[in-house]
């Protein structure tokens, strides 16, 4: 038999060819992990050990300089918000057509029109639904994006996709990349704040803002306005001048021991983490304290409704978002609603949809759109993306025997504004019942490569090497969605 050899291969044959070839391969991969290892790849972060959150260049001229989502943990029905069927209306009460006869809890009950009024708002006449009037009133800044899709119809995993770009623990959330690529406009605050729903936490908990195998210096900082960031003051009896006192003379021991050790990358991160923690003791607590806001803007978010105290609680926190903005703060990721069954604390519209989401509508819509309305007063909307988004959908059709939708992966909607949005579109579509995304059909690793170009990232360039894979936030996906952009 005959075989057909390449001159390359012919080459390798030969012993001295073989071991030189192959020691020069070797000892690449031997530097590449190395440089990787120290951030001195060309496309990854010069990060400085002793500044890490210091602000870096993007790899473009960007758009966007910060960060807001708001996340609306349990998954807030797209039809009962923003995804308008008439069709869905006409076919109430029927059975869907060729439709599962089992969903993700159970089996599926008739199609069920949406459980609010729409209609036309602003100049585009964008149909929106009667449970988020004051978010609706500002319709003509948005984007919307009507075709999102989700690799989970599990909560935690779902709410892990929307944080990281995977389903399974441990990977880097989303303001974890941004702010290890990018740093921060304020070195004394944290890069990152996540901000807890009065209720409580999201279901995935610290997944939505941990920084998986990325250094831990670039985690998000959880607090909110009811529970400050824990141990940030110095004991009662220990005397201002005597902490002051201290912390020089630390300082003085620090920079002799950094003397002595100058390589030693982690000693520089630890006293550089220590060190914006005796910053923040004099800026938290400023920045958290809300009485120096005016009447009219505790008016305008709600933060003084005296009858609903979830709602002037959950108000303080879209406050404390905007100053974190106001401040520099690279990115916020504000959450409405906690982790909960049967949708008490949150969106999961299993069993009461209507009884529950007019309980949630009202926390959710009025603090929201003050904190747009009020970014945009302010002209910080010009240098900040905002993203109101969901862990998934929910079904065009009731549970069996129920009163409200299952969990629907399968097509969602996100709102988007401010910096590099165009505004007043609608990009994509889901089929005419809202039941799948059918037009321009986008996963959420496409939102996520967006994101990032509005920030002046290169999706696929910003890369971290763990475990001999050159990971990213979008995985080995993602495709910038050109429709959005302004």
């Amino acid at each position: 038999m005959k075989h057909d050899v390449s001159s390359h291969t012919l080459s390798l044959l030969n012993r001295r060819n073989f071991l030189g070839q192959s020691a020069t391969g070797l000892g690449a991969i031997a530097l590449t992990s190395l440089l990787s290892k120290q951030g001195l790849l060309a496309d990854q972060p010069a990060i400085n050990p002793g500044r890490p959150h210091a602000a870096r260049s993007p790899h473009y001229p960007a758009k966007a300089k910060n960060v807001l989502v708001i996340f609306c943990a349990g998954a807030c029905s797209q039809l009962e918000t923003w995804d308008y069927k008439p069709e869905l209306i006409k076919h109430d009460g029927k059975p869907l057509k060729n439709g599962p006869p089992v969903t993700f809890q159970g089996p599926s009950g008739n199609l069920a029109r949406p459980q609010y009024e729409f209609r036309p708002y602003g100049q585009t006449g964008k149909m929106c639904s009667d449970m988020v009037p004051h978010l609706a009133s500002m319709v003509d800044d948005y984007a919307f994006i009507h075709s999102l899709t989700s690799k989970s119809n599990t909560h935690g995993p779902a709410e892990n996709f929307i944080s990281t770009g995977f389903t399974l623990d441990g990977f880097p959330s989303m303001g974890a990349w941004i702010t290890y690529a990018l740093g921060s406009e304020n070195e004394n605050l944290p890069a990152f704040v996540a901000i807890p729903d009065p209720r409580g936490v999201p279901q995935a908990s610290v997944n939505n803002w941990g920084p998986g195998f990325l250094p831990a210096v670039f985690q998000g900082t959880p607090f909110n306005s009811k529970q400050p960031i824990q141990n940030l003051q110095p004991p009662k009896s220990i005397a201002k001048k005597t902490d002051v006192a201290a912390r020089d003379l630390l300082k003085l021991l620090n920079d002799q021991h950094l003397k002595r050790n100058p390589k030693d990358a982690n000693l520089f991160a630890r006293i550089a983490s220590y060190e914006l923690a005796a910053r923040m003791q004099l800026s938290v607590p400023e920045i958290s304290d809300l009485s120096s806001e005016p009447q009219h803007i505790l008016n305008m978010y709600g933060a003084d409704d005296s009858k609903n105290k979830v709602k002037a609680d959950y108000a303080k926190n879209c406050i404390l978002a905007r100053r974190l903005i106001e401040k520099g703060v690279r990115f916020v990721q504000l959450f409405n609603g906690a982790y909960a069954t049967a949708g008490q604390l949150n969106w999961d519209g299993h069993q009461k949809l209507r009884e529950q989401y007019d309980v949630h509508g009202p926390i959710m819509d009025q603090p929201s759109a003050a904190l747009i309305r009020d970014l945009k007063q302010r002209g910080l909307l010009k240098d900040t993306l905002i993203l109101w988004c969901t862990e998934f959908g929910r079904m065009p059709m009731f549970q069996k025997g129920a009163k409200g939708r299952d969990h629907n992966p399968g097509g969602f909607t996100a709102v988007l504004t401010g910096a590099g949005i165009k505004p007043g579109v609608s990009h994509g579509a889901t089929d005419e019942l809202g039941f799948k995304a059918a037009e321009n059909i986008h996963p959420f690793h496409d939102l996520h490569a967006t994101m990032l170009h509005l920030l002046g990232l290169d999706h696929e360039k910003l890369t971290f090497y763990h475990n001999g894979i050159q990971r990213r936030l979008t995985d080995v996906h993602g495709n910038v969605i050109k429709g959005l952009l302004a």
